[in-house]
């Protein structure tokens, strides 16, 4: 059984066929997508592991963090909206996607020159300016590539793919420390190469089918002509998003638990692995998750995934401090990640047809940025201010809220 068909990307017409190979919809341009988000992931969790270390070499507070992750996040989110309103109309969506690749990974490597917490800021904020301008193209490429009835299999494959790369780079990155130690210019320098890799596999290798563009047609016009039950479904992704903080911050929490029973230095090596447990179970649930979303209404499946990640924060604030309660924390947590984006690509992507894909999936981004950028600044300053368990009390609540706004979203073709 052949598993990668170079005819599929011209097969969509007969892809609904009872006696369809089921694996069709892994083709070329499936799986050079997901190999270039190994990538790119290998390079990004590289940094996002050695981060909070950075800036504690500066002496930058948990604020700072919450800071430079929620400015990143807003930046990409506005370049999301504007580069998914674009794409649409463009006779190539490739080139763009390319572009992307190749600023973030270079503006990546460049964190490591960094002196001050801003400085950091910038860099980050840079790299995720290219992450906007390619999330919502890679994202219409990818749903183009397959049949509606196997959107959930291939968000799922690529989420899986891109996980593995969150698991591989928090792994390099403890060798790397123990290579060049508190050398962080050769550090991130080193993230330049998996992210050059995932720039060339887009080019070299994603087939981009033919599609009929859209005429243009204003961004109000574009937005209001979008299905109300899509309108309904981004309301219910940024209430949720807005208590989703990044987990760079769990890694943060599980050091300052640890540090007083094992010490700074075991506490930080103990977070770092347990990152790398949140990101294997974030990449094995994602192919489930993308099984499921195939299979059940797709909306139930989203709100399971939002009610774990409220699941996750009660853990947290209940669980006294030990390596297994910590441990447990993590690991639900990157179950409901790998829920929660799965099922969102995959429900976005079921929602909208298809010439329209581009702007969908820049909005569901854009929705999603905003909510990462409110809540990892709330958080952080809730955590400095309040205190870690109010912080993430706040999450809880909108978690719930978030996940019973989805179960109301009736349609689910």
């Amino acid at each position: 059984m052949k598993l990668l068909n170079p005819h599929a990307e011209n097969d969509m017409g007969n892809a609904r066929g009872p006696n369809v190979n089921r694996f069709n919809w892994l083709n070329k341009t499936v799986v050079a997508i997901a190999f270039a988000s190994l990538f790119s992931d290998w390079s990004h969790e590289i940094a996002t592991t050695l981060l909070p270390a950075f800036l504690a070499t500066m002496g930058a507070s948990a604020g700072w963090l919450g800071l430079i992750e929620g400015v990143s996040d807003g930046v990409s989110s506005f370049t999301k909206m504007i580069s998914g309103y674009y794409t649409d109309r463009l006779p190539r969506r490739k080139p763009i996607a390319v572009a992307g690749y190749l600023i973030t990974a270079v503006a990546t490597a460049s964190i490591g020159l960094a002196t001050h917490a801003w400085h950091v800021m910038i860099a980050r904020a840079s790299a995720w300016l290219g992450r906007g301008i390619r999330t919502p193209v890679r994202k219409a490429l990818l749903a183009g590539a397959v049949d509606k009835s196997s959107y959930g299999k291939a968000f799922g494959f690529e989420r899986m793919m891109d996980t593995l790369g969150a698991v591989v780079g928090p792994a390099t990155a403890f060798v790397l420390l123990s290579i060049f130690h508190n050398n962080y210019s050769l550090l991130f320098l080193c993230t330049l190469v998996p992210g050059l890799i995932a720039a060339l596999l887009i080019g070299a290798l994603v087939n981009e089918k033919d599609r009929i563009r859209v005429q243009y047609v204003s961004f109000s016009g574009s937005l209001m002509s979008l299905p109300t039950d899509f309108q309904k479904f981004l309301l219910a992704v940024g209430i949720f998003g807005v208590g989703d903080f990044a987990h760079t911050m769990l890694i943060l929490f599980a050091v300052q638990k640890l540090t007083p029973i094992y010490g700074i230095q075991t506490a930080s090596g103990i977070a770092v692995g347990l990152y790398m447990a949140h990101n294997v179970f974030y990449a094995g649930f994602s192919m489930i998750a993308g099984f499921l979303a195939d299979r059940f209404r797709k909306n139930v499946v989203l709100a399971a995934g939002y009610f774990t990640g409220a699941l996750t924060l009660l853990l947290a604030v209940l669980l006294p401090a030990s390596v297994a309660a910590m441990a447990l924390v993590f690991i639900a947590g990157g179950i409901y990640v790998a829920i929660e984006e799965t099922l969102e690509d995959s429900f976005c992507a079921e929602l909208v047809d298809e010439q329209s894909h581009g702007m969908a999936f820049g909005l569901l981004a854009t929705v999603n940025g905003v909510g990462d950028c409110l809540s990892s600044i709330i958080v952080g300053w809730l955590w400095t201010v309040i205190g870690v368990k109010q912080s993430f009390i706040y999450s809880i609540v909108l978690f719930i809220i978030g996940a019973v706004m989805v179960l109301r979203i009736k349609k689910n073709s």
